[in-house]
This record gives structure tokens, C-alpha cells and sequence, in this order.
């Protein structure tokens, strides 16, 4: 299969390539292929749109979580995962 074909027909790499945009820069390269699978392929652009709602929302949620519990760590459970990360560190 030619790489063209490749990427009109991956949609798993398409796929793929959407969440990695919703988390980090795409590099050149996956920007033109993935532009170049979204040309063709309606499923995949429907999956985009999908995809960043449910990205804003979730994060929504969290920053609304985070704003309205308050929650914060207790001091005993600090010191004990700190023990715990600096035990684990001495070992190697």
C-alpha cells in the first residue's frame, strides 16, 4: 500500500493522532496527515468534533471539582507517602 493510501485509509492512526492533539503540539507530519485523513473520511471528523467536547468537559469537571471541594491531603498521609518515595529511591 502507498504511504498516501496509508494514511487516507488509517483511521486508527487518525484516531490517534486526535487525542495526542488534544494533549501536546503535533509535529508537521502528523498534522499533514491527519488534515489529509479528515479530507476524506467523515467518521473520523465527526470522532474530532466528539472527542474535544468530551476533552472540555472532563475538563471542566475538573477544574470545577477542584474549585468547589477544596480537598486537600492530610498531613500524616504526606509523610507517609514521602517515607514511602524516599524508600523507594534509597533502594537503587
Amino acid at each position: 500500500m502507498s504511504p498516501l493510501k496509508n494514511i487516507i485509509y488509517n483511521c486508527r492512526q487518525a484516531t490517534f493522532l486526535i487525542e495526542k492533539k488534544q494533549l501536546q503540539k503535533l509535529g508537521f507530519r502528523e498534522t499533514i496527515e491527519l488534515r489529509i485523513h479528515l479530507a476524506g473520511c467523515s467518521i473520523c471528523i465527526l470522532y474530532n468534533q466528539q472527542s474535544r467536547i468530551i476533552h472540555e468537559m472532563v475538563k471542566q469537571l475538573f477544574l470545577d471539582s477542584m474549585k468547589t471541594s477544596g480537598t486537600r491531603l492530610d498531613d500524616d498521609f504526606k509523610q507517609e507517602l514521602q517515607e514511602r518515595i524516599d524508600a523507594e529511591l534509597n533502594k537503587k
